[in-house]
Formats: C-alpha cells, structure tokens, sequence
C-alpha cells in the first residue's frame, strides 16, 4: 500500500486490536464545505464484542446497530451528551467491534480546526476535540469512510515508538490494554501511566 492511498474495506475487516496498531501514523481526513481538515493519527483504543465497555457488548440497540455494520463504517455517538466520538468499524458485519480514534496531530486546514475549537492549541488532543476540529457531525453515522467525506489514508511509518497500554474514560474493562500510541507524541491526549508493550509494528498491508 502507497502512502495516500485511501484504506479499504478489506483493511477494516480484521481484528481491531491489529487495526488500531495499523492506523497510527495513518491521515484522518475530513472534506466539508468549509475545505479540508486532516491529521496524522496519533492514538487509538480497540473495541470489541467480549469487551465490557464495548458498546457491543450486550447486543444490538438502534443507538448502537452501526457497530454490528460492515467494516470501514463510520460509528459516531454522543458522549456524556456533549462530544461526538468517530469510531471505524471492524471485523464482519453482525461482530460489533471498532477502533476509537483518540488524538490526531493536525495537518491539513489548521486555520478551519482553530476557527472550529475557537482556539490555536490543543485542537485535537482528544477523541471529542479531534471531532470537532474536523466538523464530524453525528448524522456522519453510518457512512463509509472507504470512499467518503471522512476518510483515512495509508500514511508512513511513524517515528515514534508505538506502544500499547490501558484505556482511559470507562468504568469497565479500563485494566485491558487496548489503547495505543505514538510514545512521546505531544497530540497524545494522556500519557500513559504504564506501558504494556514496547516496540509495536504495523503490519504490512
């Protein structure tokens, strides 16, 4: 795969721990009326069925049924009844699984995303900010991000040590590691408290 390529379905298709290992270092992008606002991603957390605070993980709801979607879905919803969080779909459709995109390192339209989050710095340090420096609205639910206003595109491999350690913001499941990132990143939204893994590598895809 070529740096720029826009991922596909078949990327998706697969456990979301090995996606979200994959996607660091990938460009998140956004085309609105407004232009165009991007990001190299920084951080994400795994979701899936077996999981407890995977949204999955008590069946199929109307608020939750675009996770049980095909892969490469985007899976949007309100948090706390105030931030919007993107999610891509993984594994086939009935799974319910999905990788949460955490924190981004601003890219392309960082003019749009201050304009957006009414301020020149931590624009997308966290899964509700990156939401909203990019303008993903919740009617976004459901749509494709493999040919897509959001989409994300195959990026080089990052500089920085990828690393695996606990997830942040649940109750349940928060001792599973399944959150990754780029070691040392600034755009990282917490630094870990303890790290699990060291050395992770994307796969070649």
């Amino acid at each position: 795969m070529k740096p720029g390529q826009i991922l596909g379905v078949d990327f998706y298709d697969r456990d979301p721990r090995e996606v979200a290992v994959d996607l660091l270092g990938c460009v998140l992008s956004h085309r609105t009326p407004e232009g165009v606002a991007s990001g190299i991603i920084v951080e994400t957390e795994a979701y899936r069925p077996e999981d407890p605070a995977c949204h999955a993980y008590n069946g199929p709801t109307m608020r939750n049924r675009t996770i049980f979607g095909a892969p490469g879905l985007a899976y949007v919803y309100l948090s706390y009844g105030t931030h919007r969080m993107l999610n891509v779909v993984c594994e086939k459709k009935g799974v319910g699984s999905a990788v949460l995109l955490r924190a981004l390192r601003p890219v392309e339209g960082r003019n749009l995303m201050e304009r957006r989050r009414g301020r020149k710095i931590h624009l997308c340090d966290g899964p509700g900010r990156l939401t909203q420096a990019l303008g993903v609205e919740l009617f976004q639910d459901g749509q494709s991000m493999t040919d897509g206003a959001i989409s994300i595109s195959y990026g080089e491999l990052p500089d920085e040590e990828i690393i695996s350690t606990t997830r942040i913001g649940i109750t349940r499941g928060a001792d599973l590691p399944w959150r990754y990132l780029l070691y040392g990143d600034s755009d990282v939204s917490v630094k870990p408290r303890e790290i699990f893994e060291r050395g992770l590598r994307r796969s070649k895809v």
